[in-house]
């Protein structure tokens, strides 16, 4: 294996070797990782285009939903196809501005994605704390300016980490054991004290994740104490149920996320780092659109409807 000089100017490719080293199980888990791609690819692509095409699904949550299943093919499209085709091609390969792509588009979709899960949970609780007043607070220009700050700062977050990472010199091997390019990892292979600024952003980000997580939990507390006013147990039981998709997202992407985050900073071996990288990568995308369209009257009625259409001869 080739190694990086010290001298980042001279740095051309790193390796990617996520992987496994023998060829049958490295088959094995490349055609298991198109299978669960494939699947989260066509999920979130038929939420995409339900909540693109049937008017009934205008609401502002399915507004959300739409940029949430759009981020999470954006998110996986980044990594997984280049490692597959490096699988194929029995290559490890990816060059420094893919690299440099990879962190940015990475760090990019995934602040996006939790800045976009902080808007749902503002948009549960204007819709349960303050019913009379949902229309006006979550109008079609609030919900368009709130999706477009996620989308701006998930760009801002993408880019302080790439400057951050690849700011440094990198004076180890250019070995980097994971599937696609992430921040803990490159920053392995880095020269001594070269890591400062990353780990300010890093330190940076954290302390802003955090504050959002609280307004999260805040959020939530206000809905609990409205649920808990509600007299019947049916209503309650009714209203709540309208939060539970998006619970269950952000504690699948949040606990995959900081699972993952450790691994690839222990001392962990390779496979399990590459098992807790697909956790991350894939496991939230591929089980959000089951999430929100299992029990989902209207998302049911929309598929039917599409199905029904196609399935129906024209006379």
């Amino acid at each position: 294996m080739a190694e990086i000089s010290g001298t980042r100017n001279n740095v051309t490719e790193f390796l990617l070797v996520g992987f496994p080293d023998a060829q049958g199980l490295q088959s094995l888990c490349a055609a298991l990782f198109f299978l669960i791609y494939l699947a989260a690819l066509m999920g979130n692509l038929l939420i995409f285009t339900l909540t693109t095409m049937d008017q009934r699904l205008r609401s502002p949550m399915y507004f959300f939903l739409k940029n949430l299943s759009l981020i999470d093919i954006c998110y996986m499209s980044v990594t997984v196809p280049k490692s597959l085709l490096n699988s194929l091609a029995g290559s490890h390969s990816i060059s420094f501005m893919g690299c440099a792509a990879q962190v940015f588009l990475v760090m990019c979709f995934a602040g996006t994605e939790f800045a976009l899960l902080l808007v749902m949970s503002y948009d549960r609780h204007a819709a349960i704390c303050r019913p009379l007043h949902y229309e006006a607070i979550m109008s079609r220009d609030a919900c368009v300016r709130m999706v477009t700050a996620s989308w701006v700062s998930g760009c801002s977050y993408g880019s302080l980490h790439a400057a951050g990472t690849f700011s440094v010199r990198f004076c180890g091997p250019n070995i980097v054991h994971q599937f696609f390019c992430d921040v803990p990892s490159l920053l392995a292979l880095s020269c001594s004290g070269e890591q400062i600024l990353e780990h300010v952003f890093i330190i940076f980000s954290c302390c802003f994740a955090f504050v959002c997580f609280i307004l999260m939990v805040v959020s939530y507390v206000y809905i609990f104490s409205t649920v808990l006013r509600i007299p019947s147990a049916q209503g309650r039981f009714k209203t709540f149920s309208t939060c539970m998709p998006h619970l269950t997202v952000v504690t699948l992407f949040l606990s995959s996320g900081f699972i993952a985050y450790l691994g690839s900073t222990s001392k962990a071996s390779t496979s399990l780092n590459l098992f807790l990288s697909v956790l991350y990568s894939l496991l939230p995308p591929s089980l959000n659109p089951v999430i929100y369209s299992f029990r989902n009257k209207d998302m049911k009625v929309a598929l039917s409807k599409i199905l029904g259409e196609k399935m129906t001869p024209k006379l």
